[in-house]
């Protein structure tokens, strides 16, 4: 059995490894052998080894309600006071497992795709920093170092976005993504202090208490709640914050497999699984409408895009609104087992993706062509017998997506649908929350066998760059071949059967985060609602997944029906669809622009009006005013007063130093005229 003493010190080790490997590369990497990345893969390594020991005793020495938490008083005011420390149950174990593992395969993945990048040392170092900012989210037993590490997973993200910083769309994205995550995080913060104001104290646990005792409730503890829940719109990318996700794909492929699986996307959702005791009923409805909503939205953006990388970003957005969905029905169970389930099939499709693009560059680069996108799906085709691994674990991970029976996703999918059917079937005025996640899920199986039938199957669009496609090295399919085989149910289903049962090991995993919130339902009351549902939605999750692949297959592979023809049957809703309904363009005209309209409206009313007239014209006047008082100063009090003085006491001591003549009969008469002069006055 660890002890508490081991759990603490394997905790401060994942958490502050790869700092120590930022620190070592970001001053010293391009000095160190091979740049340095061996320093982060070692310490990523052992933070996976260490992990991996952590889950492992969690099996052996089960206890549900396993939790050890250390912390120390960072400031202490009297009546301020912030304790910091860090807080692991099971579901922190697990979290961390899923961080570890796929930093990992970031960090191996990237070697070769990686290899004689001009910022090398530096990639590694921030990729570093990435682990270890969401490791702090992970450990974070208080709200105020959440949201230290929160804002430091926003800066790495960005940093990493923006690494291609002379490609002035790589720049502009990392931008874009750092200043719509402001936006969700405001809310995050305001959340924060009110539940601060209400409770008195930051740490979870005593938040969890404060809430149960009703020392906050009713609508403010509504707003709280919503306030929290905005933290996870900006860094899960739920609608109306979803527009900096698909351009964060303009940082390099492995980022993009971090991100999206298990470091700042997940963020949002982890936040929630982890303060779900803290919502109301009515910021859980909130909760389900915008993880709803966000599932069906971004899953009709993806069925049209043809950037490799964009498809799977909307999908990362589709499959997060799938997540916060199951949370705002209270089926926070399978949104956390789809978040671990996720974070494996979408970085194998991820470094799938990368994969792909890697074997593009290098043919397009012996063809000498700069001008054809490697990520364009129209140019790709016929890669199967070019690329059998990357074909074969992509497929195994987008069976897994769709949701397709004895993969992980089939499991964890199919429990958020029986979740928001259970809870329109209680209230049915609800009925929406099922239909955004069954469509969803349609969609789903359409656009991810789409991406792998123009990808891998029918002829090469582009033959001659096809002839120099080849499959990847083996530093690029390890972590390919691995995260497909944990794409698979098997590893889902020990030690019951059904990790999902009212006994299996992930409802009982989590179970101890039941919500603290007077009159919400409990977790057995979910589980009831889910069971009498799941039979229901399993069928329908077949049939709708069915549906999506069988109309995928017959468009993109057997070439039944036109992509074209249709294309222009919908008309409008494809257009749509293939601009992002245009909320970027929107955002800009109605948002931006008026905007930077009134800042520099603002602008001319400081710098021209108010600093020109006012500001500056005081300081004329009192410029002026000190000009006249200098005058009156110098020329009237000190040059005619002052120094006049001066000048007469100079001048009658010239006058009297002639007195002293040091003659003695001179002194005598002024001595005798001195004499008379008192009697004369005396007589008057």
């Amino acid at each position: 059995m660890i002890t508490g003493n081991i759990i603490t010190d394997f905790s401060l080790l994942i958490l502050f490894l790869p700092l120590v490997a930022f620190t070592v590369n970001i001053f010293f990497g391009k000095r160190l052998p091979r740049q340095g990345d061996w320093v982060s893969i070692g310490a990523i390594l052992i933070t996976l080894i260490l992990s991996l020991s952590m889950l492992l005793n969690m099996f052996m020495n089960w206890d549900p309600d396993f939790s050890h938490e250390a912390k120390f008083i960072w400031m202490d005011l009297g009546a301020f006071k912030i304790e910091l420390g860090f807080w692991v149950d099971n579901i922190t174990i697990v979290m961390l497992v899923v961080v570890s593992l796929i930093s990992s395969m970031t960090h191996i993945f990237s070697l070769e795709y990686m290899k004689g990048d001009i910022r090398y040392s530096r990639y590694y170092a921030y990729l570093g920093l990435f682990t270890f900012s969401m490791n702090g989210i992970v450990l974070a037993n208080n709200l105020i170092s959440l949201y230290i590490f929160w804002e430091l997973v926003g800066v790495s993200s960005y940093l990493l976005i923006a690494h291609w910083f002379e490609k002035p769309s790589a720049a502009a994205a990392g931008k874009k993504a750092f200043l719509t995550n402001r936006v969700g995080d405001i809310g995050f913060f305001i959340g924060i202090m009110l539940m601060f104001t209400a409770i008195g104290s930051f740490n979870i646990q005593e938040v969890f208490t404060g809430v149960s005792q009703g020392l906050i409730g009713g609508s403010l503890l509504t707003l709280a709640g919503v306030g929290l829940f905005m933290g996870a719109v900006g860094k899960s990318s739920q609608f109306p914050l979803h527009i900096w996700l698909p351009d964060a794909m303009e940082g390099p492929t492995p980022v993009s497999a971090l991100m999206h699986a298990a470091t700042m996307v997940a963020a949002g959702v982890y936040l929630t699984v982890r303060l779900f005791p803290l919502f109301s009923p009515d910021a859980l409805l909130v909760i389900a409408y915008v993880g709803g909503f966000t599932a069906l939205f971004a899953a009709s953006i993806a069925i049209t895009q043809n950037d490799i990388k964009k498809v799977l970003a909307y999908s990362t957005v589709s499959q997060l609104g799938y997540m916060i969905l199951a949370v705002g029905v209270g089926n926070y169970i399978a949104a956390f087992f789809h978040l671990l389930t996720h974070a494996m099939f979408k970085a194998c499709l991820f470094y799938g993706s990368g994969s792909v693009i890697h074997a593009m560059h290098h043919s397009l680069h012996e063809l000498d062509d700069h001008d054809t996108d490697p990520q364009d799906m129209r140019n790709m085709g016929g890669f199967k017998s070019k690329m059998p691994i990357t074909y074969l674990t992509m497929t195994i991970a987008t069976l897994a997506i769709s949701g397709v029976p004895f993969f992980s996703g089939f499991l964890s999918k199919d429990a958020i649908l029986a979740g928001s059917l259970g809870f329109a079937q209680h209230y049915p005025q609800h009925f929406l929350l099922p239909v955004f996640g069954f469509g969803a899920a349609a969609i789903t199986a359409f656009y991810m066998f789409r991406l792998i039938f123009m990808t891998f199957h029918g002829e090469a669009k582009m033959p001659k760059v096809f002839k120099g496609i080849h499959e990847s090295p083996r530093v690029m399919t390890f972590p390919l071949m691995l995260l497909s085989g944990l794409s698979i149910f098997i590893f889902y289903t020990l030690p019951y059967l059904n990790p999902l049962s009212d006994h299996g090991w992930f409802t009982e995993l989590i179970r101890a985060g039941d919500s603290v919130v007077p009159g919400n339902p409990t977790a057995h009351e979910i589980g009831e609602g889910v069971h009498h549902a799941h039979y229901t939605a399993m069928a329908l999750s077949l049939l709708v997944a069915g549906l999506g692949i069988g109309l995928s297959y017959l468009m993109y592979l057997k070439k039944k029906l036109s992509a074209e023809v249709w294309a222009n049957k919908m008309g409008l809703l494809y257009k749509l669809s293939y601009n992002k309904y245009y909320f970027d363009e929107n955002y800009d005209r109605f948002l931006y622009q008026p905007l930077l309209k009134l800042s520099r409206a603002v602008a001319y009313v400081d710098w021209d009006l108010y600093d020109k007239y006012f500001i500056n014209g005081f300081g004329r006047v009192t410029k002026w005013l000190s000009f006249l008082t200098g005058r009156i100063d110098y020329d009237g009090l000190d040059q005619s007063i002052v120094d006049g003085i001066g000048r007469a006491t100079q001048g009658f001591g010239k006058q009297l130093k002639q007195v002293q003549t040091g003659r003695l009969q001179n002194y005598m008469l002024f001595a005798l005229v001195g004499v008379i002069i008192i009697l004369v006055i005396q007589t008057i």
